[in-house]
C-alpha cells in the first residue's frame, strides 16, 4: 500500500511539473528542418539541420565561424542542448555583435563556453575578442565535473540586465556582473582549427534550443555562487598580464589636486562606484580643480571609463607636469578630449579642425570621425597607449589615432597650436596622469594601468 500511495504521489508531481514546464512561454530557436532565422558570420565552417539538430562542421585555414541569430536579444533567459567532439573547443555567444568598426566585422562578445578539454572550463564566460577571460571556472569543481564527455550537456544561460548566469546540467557554472554590452545576437561556434587536419571535419551539435524573453523575474533562478563584478576590479586576462587599478573605486587613494598636496575637499564626490567631478557652470572649475596621480609614468597603458551629461567636457591628461603652469588654471600635459561633439562649442573650435572633437589629442590632432560613441548618460571606454612615444588613443576599442610624441611632424603640431608658448610640451620623459575638472559633471571608474616591460636595444 505504501509503494502504490508513493508511486501515485511521484506520478501527480511528474505531472503537475510537466504543466509548469508548458506554461512558461518559451520561443524556440531551431526550426525542425532549416537555418531559417539564422546566418553565418566569420569563417567558413558549416552548418546544417538535420530533424532539429544543427551541425556545424570544422574546415581548414579558416577563422572562428559563428551561426547566429538574425535578432538580436538583450534580457533573456536561453536552454539549449550541445554535443561536441572531445577534441574540440567551442561556445555559445550571446550578446554578440558583428560592426564593421570593430575589426573589420569581427564576431565580439560574451561566449559561454564549451570547454571538453582537461581543463574543463564549460559554462564560464569568456569575452571574445576583447577582454578573455571574464568568468573562468578555475575554483569551480562541481561545474568541472558536470560536463559529460561524449554525450548531449545542457546550459541554461540567464541575461538580466548586467548580470549573467550559467548552469550546466544543472549545476551551476558562472556568475558575472558586467555591463559591457547590453544587446546583441546569440551565435553557435565552430572554432578555427588552422591547418590541422587532425581536426579537420570535426563536429558540434546543437538542440533544443528555446528562449524566454518576457516575465523573467518570475522564471529567473537563484545562482548560490559569489558573483564576480568587474566594474573597479582587474579581470582574469588582466591580472594575469600585468594590469593594475589606478582608482581602488572606493577612496581617493593614489590621486591628489594638481595644486595641492592632498585630494579636494570640494568638487568631487565617489557614489556608487564612480569618480564623480560636480557640475559648476561650464568654466575650468575653481571648487575642485583637476585631479592628478601621486606617481609618475612614462610608458604605460591606460583605461578609463567615462559617462558624460548633455554638453559636457572635461580630458584624460598624459605626461602632466603640475608646475608647469603655476596659475589658477588646468595643468599642462597631452590630452585625451572628453567632448559632447553635438551640443559642445569646443567641438568647433581648436588649432586644427576637429581637434577638439572627442578622443582627439586636444588642440593637435583630430580622431578618426568614424568612431563609436555611446549616447550622453551611456559609458564609453578610453584607451591610451604610450610605448617609445608612440602613441595611440582608443575609444571603445576601435583606435581612432595615433602619432610619435617628438617627432618633426609632432612639433610641427604643436608649433602651430595653443601650446607652442610651452617649451618641451608633450616631450617629458614621464609626468602624471590627470583628470579635469571643467566645471561640467562626468563620471569616471575603472581606471587601469598597465606598465609594460621595455627590452632594452642592444
Amino acid at each position: 500500500m505504501k509503494l502504490n500511495t508513493l508511486f501515485f504521489i511521484t506520478f501527480i508531481t511528474l505531472i503537475f511539473s510537466s504543466c509548469a514546464e508548458n506554461k512558461i512561454p518559451w520561443k524556440e530557436l531551431i526550426s525542425k528542418d532549416s537555418l531559417e532565422g539564422w546566418n553565418i558570420k566569420g569563417g567558413n565552417a558549416t552548418y546544417k539541420n538535420e530533424n532539429g539538430t544543427i551541425i556545424g562542421t570544422t574546415a581548414a585555414n579558416t577563422p572562428n565561424t559563428f551561426l547566429c541569430t538574425n535578432k538580436m536579444y538583450s534580457d533573456f533567459i536561453l536552454e539549449i542542448d550541445f554535443k561536441v567532439d572531445p577534441t574540440m573547443n567551442s561556445g555559445v555567444q550571446i550578446r554578440s555583435n558583428s560592426l564593421p568598426y570593430y575589426r573589420e566585422g569581427m564576431v565580439h562578445g560574451y561566449q559561454i563556453e564549451i570547454d571538453p578539454s582537461k581543463r574543463a572550463w564549460s559554462g564560464g564566460i569568456y569575452d571574445e575578442k576583447r577582454r578573455k577571460w571574464l568568468n573562468p571556472l578555475e575554483n569551480n569543481a562541481k561545474a568541472q565535473k558536470a560536463f559529460q564527455q561524449n554525450e548531449w550537456n545542457h546550459y541554461r544561460i540567464e541575461a538580466i540586465g548586467d548580470t549573467l548566469k550559467t548552469w550546466i546540467n544543472n549545476v551551476p557554472a558562472a556568475y558575472l556582473i558586467d555591463d559591457k554590452t547590453a544587446s546583441g545576437f546569440i551565435g553557435l561556434q565552430v572554432h578555427s582549427i588552422g591547418k590541422n587536419k587532425k581536426s579537420l571535419g570535426k563536429q558540434i551539435m546543437w538542440k533544443n534550443a528555446k528562449i524566454l524573453t518576457t516575465d523573467l523575474a518570475k522564471y529567473s533562478k537563484k545562482n548560490p555562487l559569489d558573483p564576480i563584478i568587474t566594474n573597479n576590479n582587474l579581470t582574469f586576462d588582466e591580472k594575469r598580464t600585468g594590469w593594475q587599478m589606478l582608482w581602488d573605486g572606493k577612496t581617493t587613494n593614489g590621486w591628489r589636486g594638481a595644486k595641492l598636496d592632498k585630494f579636494p575637499e570640494n568638487g568631487w564626490s565617489i557614489e556608487n562606484g564612480e569618480l564623480i567631478v560636480a557640475e559648476t557652470g561650464g568654466a575650468e572649475s575653481t571648487a575642485g580643480g583637476d585631479i592628478v596621480t601621486t606617481k609618475e609614468y612614462s610608458n604605460f597603458e591606460l583605461k578609463v571609463d567615462f559617462k558624460l551629461t548633455p554638453g559636457a567636457n572635461s580630458g584624460i591628461k598624459y605626461y602632466v607636469d603640475t608646475e608647469l603652469n603655476k596659475g589658477p588654471g588646468s595643468s599642462i600635459g597631452l590630452e585625451y578630449q572628453i567632448l559632447d561633439d553635438e551640443l559642445h562649442e569646443d567641438a568647433k573650435r581648436g588649432s586644427y579642425e576637429g581637434s577638439r572633437t572627442v578622443a582627439s589629442l586636444y588642440d593637435l590632432m583630430k580622431a578618426d570621425p568614424i568612431k563609436p560613441i555611446k549616447p550622453i548618460g551611456e559609458w564609453n571606454h578610453a584607451y591610451i597607449k604610450s610605448i617609445d612615444n608612440h602613441v595611440e588613443h582608443w575609444i571603445n576599442d576601435v583606435k581612432v589615432l595615433e602619432y610619435e610624441r617628438g617627432s618633426a611632424a609632432f612639433l610641427k603640431l604643436v608649433a602651430g597650436s595653443k601650446y607652442e608658448k610651452w617649451p618641451n610640451f608633450g616631450v617629458l620623459e614621464k609626468g602624471q596622469i590627470l583628470l579635469q575638472d571643467h566645471g561640467d559633471k562626468v563620471s569616471f571608474r575603472n581606471i587601469k594601468i598597465k606598465i609594460p616591460t621595455i627590452k632594452k636595444k642592444k
